[in-house]
């Protein structure tokens, strides 16, 4: 039995993308979204009614974010990523998925079905959207302030807590977009970013 989510989802986002890019005919039949009309399955809401369902379930695969189904330690499944290898959930397996990748400009892009040899195949960003120019300076520096912090001492948290840290090529394209950002008058709010080596 197929158990699926729901409610509307970025984890339903990122799962269909990925069968959108291996199957041609889920491409053409259901396609990729927040909330599809699933062919089959049993419905859950979020990851707890997922798991939940699947646990109850002899027989059952459903599927949820990484984070979940780490902390509840929850059984996986390794999937053939584009490479042919046979790869598990992990921080590594999700960090290296956005390595190797061609990067646009703006950081918008989808990392499912990664080409790099190490990628876990249904693995995703998560994105914070700011603006270019935020017209109150006060605000937009700490904001990007926190935002710094969080890209190079944060982070240190990331895998003690199921999160994949960013792959450095996209840190170091984020530190670059980060450092646009300005308050009204066009000056750069990041006045002093930390370095590559976590420093001031």
């Amino acid at each position: 039995l197929i158990i699926r989510r729901a409610d509307g989802s970025g984890t339903t986002a990122v799962f269909t993308d990925y069968l959108s890019k291996v199957s041609p005919a889920w491409r053409e039949r259901v396609g990729a979204g927040k909330a599809v009309s699933w062919p089959t399955g049993l419905g859950a809401r979020g990851n707890e009614g997922v798991a939940g369902r699947v646990e109850a379930t002899v027989g059952a695969i459903g599927y949820i974010e990484m984070t979940y189904a780490s902390v509840n330690a929850m059984p996986v499944a390794a999937l053939r990523n584009a490479a042919g290898r046979f790869i598990t959930p992990s921080v590594e397996s999700v960090t290296a998925a956005g390595s190797g990748i061609d990067l646009p400009d703006d950081l918008r892009m989808s990392v499912t079905d990664s080409p790099a040899p190490d990628a876990y195949p249904i693995s995703a960003f998560t994105y914070l959207l700011v603006p270019q120019t935020i017209a109150d300076s006060s605000k937009g520096r700490a904001l990007v302030a926190f935002i710094d912090w969080a890209l190079h001492h944060g982070s240190a948290s990331a895998t003690a807590l199921h999160y994949a840290p960013l792959p450095a090529p996209v840190l170091a394209r984020t530190e670059t977009l980060l450092g646009r950002v300005t308050g009204p008058t066009g000056a750069p709010l990041l006045t002093a970013p930390v370095d590559s080596g976590g420093r001031r």
